[in-house]
């Protein structure tokens, strides 16, 4: 499978922009790669404006993420502002060319930008299965707990996060991004935005690891782009069985 990394800069609570943005940054991906994961909140920015940004799974922006979709022949992942009976959530999808759309809401949320008190809390893992890989979808913040992102009996193959992650705390990111892959012996993709909004400044770093913590693909710091790696099951699951490390793990129960 092909995936390809899409690092932007976000335009404000401005969802047509954004949108044209992916467009754009699609045309040339287009028959070259089976999967482009896009940053967190990619259509408004990280932004706690519920109530006027917010929308159900019927919505513009994922009406629009189908239609690109299945236009381009590429399946999309990100996050996006959604409303569901009431309740906010920063809510990740995976929406592919065939129709099909998964969706997992962000279970950690960022207190140090008030994200708890305008957004639920999700609860499920949401890990569903696509050209034959397991994947799991997971949102900035659940990059901090190892336990929430633990591969349990090698339940996924690849772990996304999607990130608007302060340069601030870069070395986190970096760090634990490469943790993540190492750990849980499945490939990691995690896309950063780039650009700046009220929280600060954002330099993308931008990367897709191998289980054995190599760097696949990456683009440049601060600069909007794509690039694409190709991910290899039968490889995985042969690392897998030749060093069966994840057979040892401790088991436990998540409250």
């Amino acid at each position: 499978m092909r995936i390809s990394i899409l690092q932007t800069d976000i335009c404000w609570e401005d969802k047509t922009a954004n949108l044209r943005k992916l467009r754009d940054l699609l045309q040339p991906l287009r028959g070259a790669t089976d999967v482009a994961v896009l940053p967190e909140m990619f259509s408004t920015g990280f932004t706690m404006n519920t109530h006027e940004l917010a929308e159900p799974v019927t919505g513009p922006t994922i009406s629009a993420l189908r239609e690109t979709a299945a236009e381009y022949g590429i399946a999309l992942a990100g996050s996006y502002l959604a409303e569901d009976n009431g309740h906010y959530y920063n809510r990740a999808f995976f929406v592919t060319p065939e129709g099909e759309a998964h969706y997992y809401d962000k279970r950690h949320l960022f207190r140090m930008g008030r994200e708890n008190e305008y957004f639920n809390a999700g609860t499920d893992k949401g890990i569903f299965t696509y050209k034959g890989f397991n994947i799991r979808l997971l949102v900035c913040y659940d990059l901090r707990f190892p336990v929430w992102s633990r591969n349990v009996n090698n339940e996924y193959d690849v772990l996304i996060y999607v990130a608007s992650w302060a340069v601030a705390r870069q070395r986190v990111w970096d760090t634990l991004l490469l943790a993540r892959a190492l750990e849980n012996e499945c490939y990691v993709c995690g896309v950063n935005r780039v650009g700046t909004d009220n929280d600060g400044l954002y330099t993308g770093r931008s990367i897709i690891y191998s289980p054995k913590g190599e760097a696949l693909a990456t683009l440049p710091d601060g600069q909007e782009g794509s690039a694409t790696a190709h991910l290899d099951l039968e490889a995985l699951q042969h690392f897998r069985q030749k060093f069966p490390a994840w057979a040892d793990a401790d088991t436990f129960h998540i409250e």
